[in-house]
């Protein structure tokens, strides 16, 4: 299959490069950088500092190669993946996002692509991640409503968006186990007098250094607590899942995907 990284020079970009370029089952034809970068028309396998050339020249124009590709993977920024994606809605082309940060009217328009599309979107592409989901649902379901639930997130200094993606998404994951909506249920952060309130899902955001992504979900009872965490040593195992998520969409009909599907969760 014939893939396009958008964002080749981002930390997701690059490991991204690496791993698709080493695969059997894929040829990179193209990285598209945002407009006014230096290294555009530089060699990819270069300013993904992946150690080779690749024989492929970065661009800044999606729609003039967007053609010759079967799938785009995009780590890259939520201007840059919101005209990805409508790239791909006008030359019928399967998209794989992993970009984060859209508010919900912006997340609408990843789920109506489906309609015309293979469109998989996935906040976090890590398999144990997506496996530590499906630990937090079944939890959720035998215990949730008498646990106090709180999540704590940390990242590296430069991440943008607060609470994480990947957060967000175990928190749907456990609000909808207890027949309700995220948006109808969390608290971000607590100062002064702020009492706990039943039923509540709690958000923390740690920022520091260059940690990769650390999640940890408490469900806290009297006398005891339960703690599911999931540490990432590196971002390559969020590399490696994207390019599973686009080996798993080519050929696919139009449909709003996800990573469950990819896993058989």
């Amino acid at each position: 299959m014939k893939i396009i990284v958008v964002g080749p020079k981002g930390k997701m970009g690059r490991l991204i490069t690496k791993i698709a370029s080493e695969r059997d089952d894929m040829e990179i034809i193209a990285g598209i950088a945002p407009k006014g970068r230096d290294y555009i028309g530089r060699d990819l396998g270069e300013v993904a500092v992946i150690g080779r050339n690749l024989g492929v020249a970065v661009t800044d124009d999606l729609e003039a190669v967007i053609d010759n590709g079967d799938v785009i993977i995009d780590f890259s920024t939520k201007e840059m993946a919101l005209k990805a994606l409508d790239l791909a809605l006008s030359h019928h082309k399967a998209y794989v996002c992993g970009t984060t940060g859209f508010s919900e009217s912006e997340m609408e328009n990843f789920k109506n692509a489906g309609e015309t599309i293979p469109m998989l979107y996935a906040a976090n592409t890590s398999k144990v991640v997506n496996v530590m989901n499906k630990l937090l649902e079944i939890v959720t379901e035998k215990l949730g409503k008498d646990a106090d639930i709180e999540i704590l997130e940390m990242h590296d200094r430069w991440k943008k968006d607060a609470p994480s993606g990947t957060s967000k998404e175990m928190g749907e994951v456990m609000a909808h186990a207890l027949g309700t909506e995220l948006k109808d249920i969390a608290v971000y952060g607590r100062e002064g007098v702020s009492p706990r309130v039943d039923g509540t899902i709690g958000y923390h955001s740690l920022r520091a250094g260059n940690i990769p992504s650390s999640h940890t979900v408490y469900f806290g009872f009297l006398g005891e607590r339960l703690e599911i965490t999931h540490h990432s040593y590196n971002w390559e195992c969020f590399a490696r899942g994207a390019c599973d998520c686009a080996a798993f969409l080519y050929g696919k009909p139009a449909g709003y995907y996800s990573i469950k599907d990819v896993l058989n969760l």
